[in-house]
């Protein structure tokens, strides 16, 4: 699992820029009182300075530090938040997870996927894509209606043995009126890791990232 926490150096980064901020109202704070003395020590007794520029100043300072420690809180709790995402995340690995965007990784050749026709077909396309969106393997799939098992050994149409990694299965199917049938596919695979650099953190099954908005089934192995 990998140990980089992303939200300790936002929460850092965080801080630092709001004490600067603090620091820069501080100093402009402390510059404008300084101001305001000299101009009411070298006033003209006889045409005083008007108050109210000086109430309307001392207004927008404590609006300006109010911001400030608005946008502290706030930053506080979205570091929370990704804490909660974080643990969260964790508490998948050892599982098996259902992935439903299509995706399924081929390691040692080998690659199952699951995919479910609506209605019977009379026409059955399946097609795999690589990570960058290529084409590597088309052929003909099951006809009948319900849950079907697509196990691919990881050769593209023309035979060659592609690298391990992350593919998608796509299906087509058209019925006997020519109208399309309703297809699902999904995958199974185990969470050996987390990757926490991620954010939010992205699960691994394999050699295929998976995010847990993919997720659609958990299930305890023991």
């Amino acid at each position: 699992m990998s140990t980089i926490d992303p939200t300790t150096s936002a929460a850092a980064a965080t801080t630092g820029t709001t004490n600067s901020a603090q620091q820069q109202l501080s100093s402009n704070f402390d510059t404008f009182l300084q101001l305001l003395t000299t101009q009411l020590q070298n006033q003209d007794p006889l045409n005083p300075m008007d108050s109210n520029q000086f109430t309307q100043q001392l207004v927008e300072f404590s609006q300006v530090e109010q911001q400030i420690n608005t946008n502290t809180n706030l930053s506080t709790l979205i570091n929370q938040g990704n804490n909660g995402t974080g643990a969260y995340a964790v508490s998948y690995l050892g599982k098996a997870v259902t992935v439903s965007n299509g995706q399924a990784p081929l390691a040692s050749g080998q690659a199952i996927w699951a995919y479910n026709l609506g209605t019977a077909a009379s026409n059955t396309q399946l097609s795999v894509t690589d990570k960058n969106g290529n084409v590597v393997y088309t052929g003909a799939g099951e006809t009948t209606s319900g849950a079907h098992v697509f196990n691919w050994d990881g050769k593209g149409t023309n035979g060659t043995q592609l690298p391990d990694g992350t593919y998608k299965l796509s299906v087509t199917a058209t019925a006997a009126d020519g109208s399309n049938v309703t297809t699902s596919v999904t995958s199974t695979g185990v969470v050996s890791e987390v990757d926490m650099t991620s954010n939010p953190p992205v699960l691994m099954v394999g050699p295929m990232p998976v995010a847990l908005t993919d997720i659609s089934g958990v299930q305890n192995l023991n």
